[in-house]
């Protein structure tokens, strides 16, 4: 009857409420500042960055991106969008570090990797082969004609 259907929505109500019953996942990819792979709070309008998930700083309101469930276990805990794995398979960075122009798997594998895929050097960049292994195969335009070396062709001093 109406009433033990009424009695019953009240009843899985409440346990969903309370957590007795699993609630479906909720998707919390976005997309954050400069489209980079953010992850979505609670109140589904702030996106933060992929590499403030888990970094001991609550970024979102209710601290959800500093959960233990989310940052127990590293990177396993984490969704598999806020992950970039690196050739290495010891090594993983967050996601939104991968084309960031800096070599932030140590190997290069998250600017020039086939994994990677990133696109070529951007207008803030000047395509060389850096001296520094803090780059990659670009350099950050602003180090350009500033008397130090950055280019294995001295390109970034005379060129650029």
């Amino acid at each position: 009857s109406a009433a033990a259907l009424l009695v019953l929505a009240a009843v899985v109500g409440l346990a969903v409420a309370l957590g007795l019953l699993p609630r479906t996942p909720v998707n919390r990819f976005c997309a954050a500042s400069n489209n980079r792979t953010g992850f979505l709070c609670d109140d589904r309008a702030t996106c933060i960055l992929a590499s403030q998930v888990c970094d001991r700083v609550s970024n979102c309101r209710n601290g959800e991106d500093e959960q233990e469930k989310l940052c127990g276990d590293l990177p396993r805990s984490l969704p598999g969008y806020l992950v970039f794995r690196c050739s290495n398979p010891a090594y993983w960075v967050y996601a939104d570090q991968r084309c960031n122009g800096m070599n932030d798997c140590g190997d290069c594998s998250d600017e020039m990797g086939s994994s990677a895929a990133c696109p070529p050097c951007g207008s803030e960049w000047w395509r060389c082969s850096p001296v520094l292994y803090k780059y990659c195969s670009c350099v950050p335009r602003r180090l350009c004609r500033d008397g130090i070396q950055h280019c294995l062709s001295w390109s970034d001093e005379y060129i650029c």
